[in-house]
């Protein structure tokens, strides 16, 4: 396993790495207790509000994009990681007071979801091609495995921690301790050495810098594909809130402990898929479309689960699989683009992948409020096979993909790669 954790021999990216996973671990917890706060304390079960809160958060990634990608490839990301870290360790503390005071009701819940989602519009880029400056080009793709298999232990940690933690404190207990969580990363980004950093060229300031990063995807069909592919499951598939916590209340009958524990079931699939993308050399366009196809086969087998054990059995395999894809397409968008556009084409895959929850969050959560939630992950299951239709397509017109039986096993074939990653 030595080559699977070698990003790890660099002393930044280690440091950054404990103090991600601590803050990570209470924003988890956090987004737990907000989906069961508004679940089951300011509505009646209803999975449309949970939509919208979830718009709320993630609507920003859009709203916000011609400055997001700027700020990440202009801006000193390290600063600019201390001021968004510390404006939502704040946001969360905010959050926390009014809920254990007894204030909170759901507009309140509304407004600091948007404006967490603001401060995570600019954080989420520049976090991502931060990894970049902390370990060298070589190093890359690993350090995006392991920097997923580190959010997903936090992914696997915090819910089960919040839902024990839930029914002993009560949310708004949560909320601040996800406030002091976030002392962690500041602390390591601090005491980061600048010196050590891996630097790239730095594009010069101009107008329409959005605009030529749009112009680069669209010269691009092997990122603009990830891109459709990441749309499509990002707006209606990832929305696994929705889809564990109503299955959890409706359908199971259960409380707060056993969504808190089948939201953590998921995220160890999603470390087995982080650390098996972490220990291959570099990302496939083959992983990708078996990542889309089999997410979407999962959430189907998962939507007729009779029981708890066996969904949370299934949602493992959702787990690797949605791992796998993200992991794959985030590595093949960041390897294959050019240092200089970097961080804009990572925040148009950022808002497409998170931007979209918008739109299918609501759609989702109405269809679990009318139809049952079993019908909400049909649609999460669709996604994921129309994704891994988009990706085939790629690779038969532009990869002139063949397939061929070959001593009774199927064989396929590509021609090489034209522009790099896909």
């Amino acid at each position: 396993m030595k080559g699977t954790f070698r990003s790890l021999h660099h002393y930044n990216y280690r440091l950054w790495t404990v103090g991600a996973v601590v803050s990570n671990v209470g924003t988890w917890m956090q987004r737990t207790a907000q989906d069961w706060l508004v679940l089951t304390q300011l509505t009646h079960r209803n999975a449309t509000a949970v939509g919208v809160v979830m718009a709320l958060q993630f609507g920003p990634q859009l709203l916000l994009l011609p400055f997001t990608g700027y700020a990440a490839d202009h801006f000193d990301r390290r600063r600019l990681l201390l001021a968004t870290q510390t404006a939502m360790g704040l946001l969360a503390l905010g959050l926390g007071l009014l809920t254990i005071t007894g204030l909170v009701r759901l507009w309140h819940v509304n407004v600091f979801a948007f404006l967490l989602g603001c401060v995570a519009a600019f954080d989420a880029p520049a976090r991502q091609t931060f990894v970049s400056d902390l370990v060298t080009e070589e190093d890359l793709s690993n350090a995006v495995a392991l920097n997923s298999t580190s959010f997903n232990a936090a992914r696997m940690i915090g819910p089960a921690t919040s839902g024990i933690l839930l029914g002993m404190m009560g949310s708004g207990w949560v909320f601040l301790l996800n406030a002091a969580s976030f002392a962690s990363v500041i602390v390591a980004l601090m005491m980061i050495r600048v010196k050590d950093l891996h630097l790239r060229n730095r594009p010069a300031r101009a107008r329409g810098s959005l605009v030529e990063g749009f112009r680069y995807v669209s010269s691009r069909p092997d990122i603009r594909t990830v891109l459709v592919m990441f749309f499509l499951i990002g707006t209606f598939g990832f929305n696994f809130p929705i889809y564990i916590s109503t299955m959890s209340v409706t359908v199971f009958h259960a409380g707060a402990g056993q969504y808190g524990i089948l939201t953590s079931v998921m995220a160890v699939g999603s470390i087995v898929g982080a650390l098996l993308a972490a220990h291959r050399a570099g990302p496939r366009q083959r992983l990708l479309l078996a990542g889309a196809a089999v997410f979407g086969l999962g959430l189907g087998l998962a939507s007729v689960m009779p029981n708890s054990w066996f969904f949370g059995l299934v949602l493992v395999l959702v787990g690797i699989a949605a791992q796998t894809f993200s992991t794959t397409a985030n590595s093949i968008v960041q390897l294959s683009t050019e240092p200089a556009m970097r961080g804009r084409v990572m925040a148009i895959l950022l808002a497409i992948a998170m931007g979209g929850t918008p739109l299918g969050a609501p759609i989702v959560g109405w269809v679990a409020d009318h139809f049952g939630p079993r019908w909400a992950m049909g649609i999460g299951a669709a996604s994921g096979l129309a994704a891994a239709l988009v990706g085939l397509r790629y690779l038969v017109r532009h990869r002139r993909l063949k397939v061929r039986v070959d001593s009774g096993r199927l064989r396929f074939t590509l021609d090489a790669a034209r522009s790099g990653g896909l």
